[in-house]
């Protein structure tokens, strides 16, 4: 509750506080695109934006053969982004409201912050072509993490993705873009805390070192589709975008890195991710790869009978998603995705199969997802997971 009390404060100082520049500002709206404010003397200019997710999901219990379900807000954001003293600066600030937002994994430290700011950082366009972040925000791993989880092409990110993903951390970020010829090729970097968003401790460890090379052959896809899911732009000639990340992570104090519970002993991560996203006439596809390593071994600690107490999440995982974006904005799509965790952590190797099906009303801003699952689970019986989820956003 006094998460929840914080965040609709929040939110309430920053509505106080615009509606005293309402008289000197221009006040450009259009659904889907915030509230936007531009100070008179064009010195900021401010954008707020909400948006909530309703998801429906139940699933069959082997054990018990029963179908377990439940209704919930999968997510509720408060956004607020602009410029500040000079276009050249840029800022974005993101708040969770839901528990699912909020999900503090160490509720027994009281010195960990509660996880309601998800994004606050600065962006700094040094150059044309050159720009320094910094703050806390998503750093640059895999393609479906960094994709908001507003523009997804199914109802939720991938196994591949909560098993491995670098999720947010508060650090400096370098990013850069230049063209030669068609060709745009971005290369990007960070150096981060390396123990994810909200940590208000000493960092307990060593940093977290990232870094990204992408390449877009065919150059640009319209609307910044190649970190959107679904071809809703419908491109006319084809785009493809790849991509590699590397990531070192120094003394690793959480079980995944950025995520999971803190463990007794530290280990460094190393993560190497591989990916893809294809567009051309609604049609869409995207591909993944990531393998984790922790070199010094990743079990940290077994139980008096020898069963893994903890350990962290390390091995590989391959996913690739594609869809078809009907002239009547239907959109249907497929996805597969295989977890093989390293031998003696404790976890079991994971297929799953899903079938989704989509409308979007107002692009990504208005829509109604469902997906179905099966799900594979080594030594487990099959699980069935249905999913109806609906995205407002302005």
């Amino acid at each position: 509750m006094r998460n929840k009390v914080k965040g609709v404060l929040i939110a309430l100082f920053a509505t106080a506080a615009l509606g005293n520049v309402q008289a000197q500002s221009e006040n450009k709206t259009k659904f889907g695109k915030g509230i936007q404010f531009v100070a008179a003397d064009s010195s900021f200019s401010v954008k707020i934006g909400a948006r909530f997710q309703t998801l429906y999901q139940g699933s069959s219990n082997p054990a018990t053969k029963e179908w377990d379900d439940r209704f919930l807000i999968r997510r509720a954001r408060l956004k607020f982004d602009g410029f500040a003293y000079s276009p050249k600066l840029e800022y974005k600030i993101e708040l969770g409201l839901s528990n699912s937002d909020i999900g503090n994994d160490t509720p027994e430290q009281t010195n960990n912050a509660d996880n309601i700011i998800l994004d606050a950082v600065a962006r700094w366009q040094m150059t044309p072509t050159l720009s320094l972040w910094a703050g806390q925000t998503k750093l640059p791993g895999n393609r479906e993490r960094v994709v908001s989880s507003q523009k997804m092409q199914f109802v939720d990110r991938s196994l591949l993705n909560s098993r491995f993903n670098l999720d947010r951390d508060a650090g400096l970020q370098l990013h850069n873009e230049h063209q030669v010829g068609t060709v745009i090729l971005r290369e990007i970097g960070s150096i981060s805390m390396g123990e994810g968003r909200d940590i208000t401790v000493n960092n307990s460890g060593g940093y977290d070192y990232t870094a990204r090379f992408e390449i877009l052959p065919l150059g640009a896809f319209k609307g910044d589709g190649d970190y959107v899911g679904g071809d809703l732009e419908r491109e006319q000639t084809p785009k493809l975008a790849i991509a590699a990340t590397y990531d070192y992570n120094d003394n690793a104090a959480r079980e995944q890195g950025q995520l999971g519970d803190f463990l007794s002993a530290q280990r460094d991560l190393r993560t190497v991710f591989v990916d893809a996203m294809f567009k051309y006439r609604g049609f869409s596809s995207m591909a993944e790869y990531a393998n984790r390593k922790a070199p010094d071994g990743a079990v940290v600690a077994l139980d008096s009978l020898g069963n893994v107490e903890e350990a962290f999440t390390t091995g590989n995982a391959f996913n690739i998603q594609a869809g078809y974006l009907f002239p009547a904005n239907w959109e249907i799509a497929g996805r597969y995705t295989n977890y093989e965790p390293t031998a003696g952590i404790g976890q079991r190797e994971q297929q799953q199969y899903t079938l989704g099906l989509s409308k979007y009303l107002v692009g990504h801003s208005l829509k109604v997802q469902s997906d179905f699952t099966l799900q594979q689970e080594q030594n487990r019986d099959d699980r069935y997971q249905f999913r109806l989820q609906m995205e407002l956003a302005f």
